[in-house]
């Protein structure tokens, strides 16, 4: 690629305070617009659909949920702040990079409780439900070890035969198809609910961008079948069921802003698992198409975290693999701290 024009880096705006990425209050959207259209003038940034060369941020699943202390899911890596640090850096790379970014992207977790990977979709022989974080595979439901929750047969419309024959087809398609185990994760990313909403210093940045921008920001909700995990943003973890029915499809909705973008970069939570699958999907589709447009993809390594519970699981290793798996097929690594002109097949 040639070297390409971008916009100079910008100063943090007075109104941006680091110290409460970590927490969740309201987004004066009234000041915030005045203050979006001064910022705009001062530095002379033009609409978005000026732009020469366009780049698109997707963020993935930056909510509440995943990225706030003390919420259901929270994203703390290794070293235990995790999302938080990574929405930092997210943050003030968005309002350093306010005139090059034509638009921002970002998926949504949405759940209800009723869902197979909720506690309340599986219990054991004692009508016990699953603790979070409990792995649950093919040979748990073949050994009765776990089995559908026939009393959410009737509100799921199905038949209580069905549910188990789906949990055992499902678990065993996830081995198969090489996916993570059926995860029993903590209720979360609750429709209607304060962990459903977008972090709100990430908000306030999208909202100041679209105003100063005239760039409207780009939303995809994901994860509400209940009866299927959806952690990429371009399809659910299985597409059919054991009857064939079906559970969800590909969407090529990312694949198509690859190729109308100049630049994609990508960001979010998790690393090691709503990122992962997103990028891996995405990488599957572009090789499907047209491998150049791989060279587009630059991933902001610094600004996504894996998940970890202490003592439980850890997907920090696997989750640095597929990353680098992603490199050697040709995606771009890159630092958020490092001005977007420097960065690799841009002429820096």
């Amino acid at each position: 690629m040639t070297k390409v024009q971008i916009h100079p880096e910008l100063p943090l705006p007075a109104h941006f305070e680091p110290q409460k990425v970590g927490q969740v209050w309201r987004v004066p959207y009234e000041q915030l617009s005045a203050s979006a259209h001064d910022w705009s003038k001062l530095y002379d940034l033009s609409p978005s659909a000026e732009d020469q060369f366009r780049i698109a941020l997707v963020l993935v699943d930056v909510q509440n949920t995943f990225c706030i202390p003390g919420f259901e899911l929270y994203v703390g890596g290794r070293s235990g702040t995790g999302a938080v640090d990574d929405n930092t850096r997210l943050v003030e790379f968005i309002y350093r990079n306010l005139g090059s970014i034509s638009q921002v992207s970002l998926t949504m977790d949405t759940h209800l409780a009723t869902q197979i990977f909720h506690p309340i979709f599986l219990v054991d022989e004692n009508g016990e439900h699953p603790a979070p974080y409990t792995l649950v595979t093919a040979a748990d439901i073949q050994s009765g070890r776990w089995r559908f929750n026939s009393i959410l047969a009737a509100d799921l419309d199905i038949d209580p035969s069905f549910g188990q024959s789906h949990l055992e087809y499902y678990t065993d398609q996830l081995a198969q198809r090489g996916k993570f185990d059926l995860t029993i994760w903590p209720y979360h990313a609750m429709l209607g609910g304060i962990g459903h909403a977008l972090v709100p210093a990430v908000e306030e940045v999208v909202f100041f961008h679209t105003v100063a921008r005239y760039s409207r920001p780009d939303f995809e909700v994901k994860g509400a079948n209940p009866l299927t995990e959806h952690y990429s943003a371009i399809g659910p973890e299985v597409l059919s069921g054991p009857q064939g029915e079906k559970l969800g499809e590909k969407s090529e909705k990312l694949l198509k802003k690859v190729e109308e973008y100049d630049l994609v970069i990508i960001a979010g939570q998790a690393k090691s698992h709503c990122v992962a699958w997103t990028i891996s999907d995405l990488l599957d589709q572009i090789l499907a198409s047209n491998r150049q447009l791989i060279e587009r993809v630059y991933l902001l390594e610094d600004c996504t975290s894996s998940v970890v519970v202490p003592g439980v699981i850890d997907y920090t290793e696997q989750a640095e693999a597929d990353f680098q798996r992603f490199a050697g097929a040709g995606m771009h690594l890159v630092q958020s701290t490092q001005p977007i002109a420097s960065w690799p097949g841009l002429g820096g």
